[in-house]
């Protein structure tokens, strides 16, 4: 059987651009979510297999995923939360929720796939933030959350190297339906975009054309790296 690609995520903004990028570059596409109606929608329009399963129930995500047939040539764990308060507000099920979604999902996806990824020489692609690296107020919990996915990333590299790649993409603020309640207001939207170099926001075919090339053999000497798509932000003042 040919090699497969899992997108866990699949019908959100970049889990969608990606699958897209996939599909057009002739991967065979399993995607899984928890949204059945756009996962099914995106799956008929790709010629994808398709599987809902809550990431927060991370044994049912693993054995959704080790159900998929075949070695796998490419998994990438596209799901993030975006829920924003001041650290006093942080509830321990707040934490929680965050760590669940963005870190033990990943972990219990990588679980189910190991057996395909090691079989097909697989390289896996994670998603942090850019809240990581640069200290932002009212992100305490994703932070951490999203730190933690970091911190993944590399172990796994380590640890599944020569057979298995993984990276990790670290966007900034991107205009897709998880950040709508950031983005609906054009007056915050331009007012963040002006905090970029690049004077913009990111589009989920930003991370989505730096997931496919991490995924691809052309990023054969990379594994281990935290890759920001963020217009510069984690790094460049181009204000004093």
């Amino acid at each position: 059987m040919a090699p497969v690609g899992i997108i866990i995520g699949g019908a959100g903004g970049i889990g969608s651009a990606l699958a897209r990028r996939l599909a057009g570059a002739g991967w065979r596409l399993h995607l899984l979510g928890r949204t059945e109606a756009p996962l099914a929608a995106l799956a008929r329009e790709l010629g994808a297999d398709v599987t809902v399963v809550d990431v927060r129930e991370a044994e049912a995500l693993k054995a959704a995923v080790a159900a998929i047939d075949g070695p796998v040539a490419g998994l990438a764990y596209a799901v993030g939360t975006i829920a924003l308060k001041p650290v006093a507000r942080v509830t321990a099920a707040d934490a929680l929720a965050d760590f669940q979604i963005n870190a033990l999902g990943a972990l219990a996806a990588i679980q189910g796939a190991l057996p395909g990824l090691k079989a097909g020489a697989g390289r896996v692609v994670l998603f942090s933030s850019v809240a990581v690296a640069q200290g932002f107020a009212n992100h305490a919990s994703i932070a951490m959350a999203k730190g933690a996915v970091e911190g993944l990333t590399r172990a796994l590299a380590a640890e599944l190297a020569p057979q298995v790649r993984v990276n990790c993409i670290a966007p900034s603020l991107t205009d897709t339906p998880l950040a709508t309640s950031l983005t609906a207001n054009a007056q915050m939207a331009s007012a963040i975009a002006g905090l970029h170099p690049l004077q913009r926001l990111g589009t989920a075919d930003d991370s989505a054309a730096a997931a496919a090339f991490l995924l691809s053999a052309e990023a054969g000497w990379i594994t281990g790296q935290v890759l920001g798509v963020d217009g510069g932000r984690s790094t460049l003042r181009t204000k004093g």
